[in-house]
């Protein structure tokens, strides 16, 4: 229900981002957790934009309440400063699948639910079985080790190819699981990073993230607020990496290597390290554990650019995205 799901690290984000005013964009607006907090903090409006339409069947018992001040769109947040159609006041990003869409099994995101592999934000184009069952295994390969950092990629991707067609969660994770060691208790199932990188591949996440900061650099007034929350390590690096890079706060050069002129900052980093989910939290919910937010403000320098490959964004070898 969206009235009992309160999203990660929402209490932080907004103590980071205060005073909340103006008009916000919450480029993933899932159960609407960030939207309704950032109306309930003072927000004049929020734009709510996912590419999952089931999210807007979900949010039609409530999203009434607010008006006029809950606009919802679908698409994609990499196109946001197209959908907004206005400058915005801030952009809350939170990356990654919804505890909404993993509790579905029918929409085939969890190792936990028995459901089709399908793993599809948008439920168009190829779905995971798709990719999966017609993939060379060099490729399955890839994605296992760039995407998800598994380095049983290879014995996994072989095993997966041996085991086609598959159709269902559970079979892929009792592929996966039989590669690797039995956990030990406290560790993550053996599929969670499987999984994970078939997720970001059948999504294109790594691609969607980059445009979508740059269409955030774009779209935001100067001091309108970019807030970040990341669950995976490679996605907080791009987004690490692109704060740093438009704010000019990567690091000087040296003797060897003299400091270039670089254009006006597009933005200030508040706060110098990530920040994390409190003890509470992480007590209440497991999957805050992992969370990372990172802010930014918009400067008046103009909107420029940064090259995918300035911010470690995983490529694959062999094909794929």
């Amino acid at each position: 229900m969206a009235e009992s799901h309160v999203p990660v690290l929402l209490a932080p984000l907004l103590r980071a981002v205060a005073p909340v005013s103006g008009v916000w964009l919450d480029g993933t607006f899932g159960a609407g957790g960030y939207s309704r907090g950032l109306l309930e903090a003072g927000a004049d409006r929020v734009i709510g934009v996912d590419r999952d339409p089931l999210v807007f069947d979900m949010a039609a018992s409530w999203a009434g309440e607010y008006g006029d001040r809950l606009r919802l769109v679908e698409g994609t947040f990499s196109d946001l400063d197209q959908l907004a159609g206005e400058s915005l006041d801030g952009v809350v990003l939170d990356l990654g699948v919804s505890s909404m869409q993993l509790d579905l099994a029918e929409r085939g995101f969890s190792f936990l639910r028995d459901g089709p592999l399908d793993m599809r934000m948008e439920q168009a184009g190829p779905s995971a079985a798709d990719l999966l069952n017609t993939a060379e295994e060099a490729v399955i390969a890839d994605v296992l080790y760039h995407y998800g950092e598994e380095r049983a990629a290879r014995r996994i991707a072989r095993a997966i190819v041996a085991a086609r067609p598959l159709t269902r969660t559970a079979h892929l994770a009792e592929v996966v699981a039989s590669c690797l060691p039995r956990p030990k208790p406290g560790q993550s199932h053996p599929a969670t990073r499987s999984f994970q990188a078939i997720r970001i591949w059948v999504n294109d996440e790594f691609r969607q993230l980059v445009d979508g900061l740059s269409a955030a650099e774009r779209a935001l007034k100067p001091g309108g607020k970019l807030a970040v929350v990341s669950f995976h390590s490679l996605e907080d690096r791009i987004v690490k990496r692109f704060m740093q890079a438009r704010s000019n706060s990567a690091g000087g050069g040296s003797r060897y290597a003299p400091v270039q002129e670089t254009a006006p900052p597009a933005f200030t980093m508040p706060f110098r390290r990530a920040i994390g989910p409190d003890p509470e939290e992480e007590a209440a919910n497991p999957r805050a554990r992992s969370a990372l937010l990172r802010v930014a403000i918009r400067t008046d320098a103009p909107a420029g650019s940064v090259e995918a490959d300035a911010l470690a964004m995983p490529r694959l070898p062999k094909g794929g995205h």
